[in-house]
């Protein structure tokens, strides 16, 4: 058979065929609009079914007919071919949807066709014109494997299955977030225009839009064929769509819509710290002590609403300097959740598969994957001294050797030698309070002890860094801090990278104009700064 589509029909043709009386079964099934409101406003496919240029049934309704979407329905009737040649016409003309939008596939309007002769069909011998019964069912097999492959097709895209299991994970969530439409977005962002792309995360781009109330948004999209990016996207509704914080990004809503997972924030005017701190030298800010402190103490406020005030008891897991977002005030707020857990009460810890960005995690979750809410903790350290520094945690992203060493190193060398103030960020000169300067680096030290139980909770850091409670010191365990080679080297080190305040641009080739960078499980994340030859020169001398 052959198929001929007009703008007011679509026609199948059957030639050669034998004259008698047939059977003919039609087999529909409504698998593309399965959305009540897509369905009504896209997909009312009505049609009138003419065989052999007779009506056989008018104002045919697939999903009336099978009684909801995702149902079969065959339909039967019979007639008389002729000449030998059968039209079986489908004609819409002025009913239903006459002009479906370009938006991905909709499936075939007929699943398949059996035609089967009510006579014994002539021999092969007894006439050169008929059509022998094996041609016909290979005709209804070859029909019925098209069809199967495009609905493989439309499973192996998420068409078919994405929403439905995103709906379910969904239900029974709490959630107190809006719902925004694939039509909205795409008007916000001018249809995902390139020049509107402000980041790539791991899971997807990020872009710039404009609501038509005159809102300013970000759209995270996530990765139509990532798994993972599924679960974050479920992860992140659920958990930050019940929480606010003056220092969490605050999530308007979302979107699914076909094989789209949208997650629509607030705009953050200043992109991330890591940027305003260490990105290309474009891209930084000129932040001066206050307001590095202001930051500090805000990460820190967001942190103790997770682990201590909210309703949920929340570890966020990749606390980073990309992951604090800074509005057009420089007040810091804490994004992406799609990492996050629940924190249960009544256990001690969650073991967990890790997940995070290295450089930046507690060594007792990067090694067993012991997870408490002190391995936020920790993290909080971390960039409290990039903070202080200006400087990433490690400063080489992609060569790792063997005389390697970490933002964390020096800060703990300094401490034993009573020289804290050498970490400051020497853009800074000496305009900064000495002893908020001093407590910082102090509370980030504690923050970043072996020992999760030595750790602080969030909240006594607020009243640390507030100046209404004094910072504990704590042993350090360095194996640095009794090598004055080591010492010497990474003071050398410092004070010839001083007045670099960028790092290498290929390291800071994914941070684009915007917020939001990719969250990680990659050792690609580790920065590491290299001591040169003039140390392990020294120690090969001392082990001679």
């Amino acid at each position: 058979m052959t198929a001929r589509i007009s703008p007011i029909s679509l026609t199948y043709y059957g030639f050669c065929m034998g004259n008698g009386n047939y059977t003919v079964g039609l087999h529909f099934a409504e698998i593309m609009f399965t959305n009540d409101n897509t369905y009504n406003s896209l997909g009312r496919r009505i049609f009138d079914i003419y065989i052999q240029g007779k009506l056989m049934q008018k104002d045919f309704n697939i999903e009336d007919e099978a009684g909801g979407a995702g149902k079969a329905t065959i339909k039967n009737y019979t007639t008389i071919v002729t000449s030998q040649t059968l039209e079986i016409r489908l004609y819409w003309n002025g009913k239903g949807t006459t002009g479906i939008p370009i938006r991905g596939v909709y499936g075939p309007l007929i699943s398949a066709i059996s035609v089967i002769p009510n006579f014994v069909p002539p021999s092969e011998g007894s006439s050169s014109s008929s059509v022998s019964a094996s041609t016909v069912v290979g005709i209804v097999v070859a029909v019925v494997a098209v069809i199967f492959l495009v609905l493989c097709v439309l499973w192996w895209k998420g068409c078919l299955w994405r929403k439905d299991i995103i709906d379910q994970d969904l239900r029974g969530l709490d959630l107190q977030t809006g719902s925004f439409t694939l039509r909205q977005i795409k008007a916000a962002t001018n249809i995902f225009d390139h020049a509107n792309k402000i980041g790539e995360g791991g899971f997807g781009p990020v872009y710039k839009g404009l609501l038509s109330d005159g809102t300013v948004i970000a759209v995270k999209q996530l990765s139509s064929k990532s798994k993972q990016g599924n679960r974050e996207f479920v992860n992140e509704i659920g958990m930050i769509s019940a929480l606010q914080h003056p220092h969490l990004v605050k999530l308007y809503g979302c979107c699914i819509e076909g094989n789209q997972l949208l997650l629509v924030y607030e705009y953050m005017e200043n992109n991330s710290l890591a940027r305003a701190l260490f990105g290309r030298e474009e891209h930084q800010l000129n932040l001066d002590w206050p307001t590095r402190q202001k930051i500090c103490v805000g990460i820190a406020r967001g942190l103790a609403f997770l682990h201590e005030e909210s309703r949920l008891k929340i570890v966020h897991r990749d606390i980073k300097a990309t992951n604090v977002l800074l509005d057009k005030n420089l007040n810091p707020k804490i994004s992406d959740f799609g990492l996050a857990k629940l924190d249960e009460e009544e256990d001690t810890h969650i073991s967990t598969r890790i997940a995070g960005t290295f450089g930046y995690m507690a060594p007792e979750y990067a090694m067993r994957g012991h997870l408490t809410d002190k391995a936020d903790v920790y993290s909080f350290g971390i960039v409290a001294l990039e903070i202080v520094s200006g400087r990433s945690n490690t400063s080489n992203r992609h060569n790792m050797k063997k005389d390697d060493f970490y933002l964390l190193d020096w800060a703990c060398v300094l401490k034993e030698k009573g020289s804290l103030l050498e970490l400051v960020d020497p853009r800074l000169s000496k305009d900064y309070n000495k002893e908020q300067v001093e407590t910082v680096i102090r509370v980030a030290l504690l923050c970043t002890n072996v020992s999760p139980a030595v750790r602080p909770a969030m909240s006594s850091v607020v009243s640390i860094l507030e100046g209404k409670a004094s910072v504990q010191d704590s042993k350090l365990d360095s194996s640095v801090l009794n090598d004055d080679f080591m010492v010497e080297a990474m003071r050398k080190h410092f004070q010839q990278i001083s007045g670099q305040n960028t790092i290498d641009s290929q390291t800071q080739s994914i941070q684009l104009e915007g917020p939001w960078t990719a969250s990680s499980t990659s050792a690609k994340d580790l920065y590491p700064v290299s001591l040169g030859s003039e140390y392990w020169e020294n120690r090969n001398l001392i082990n001679n």
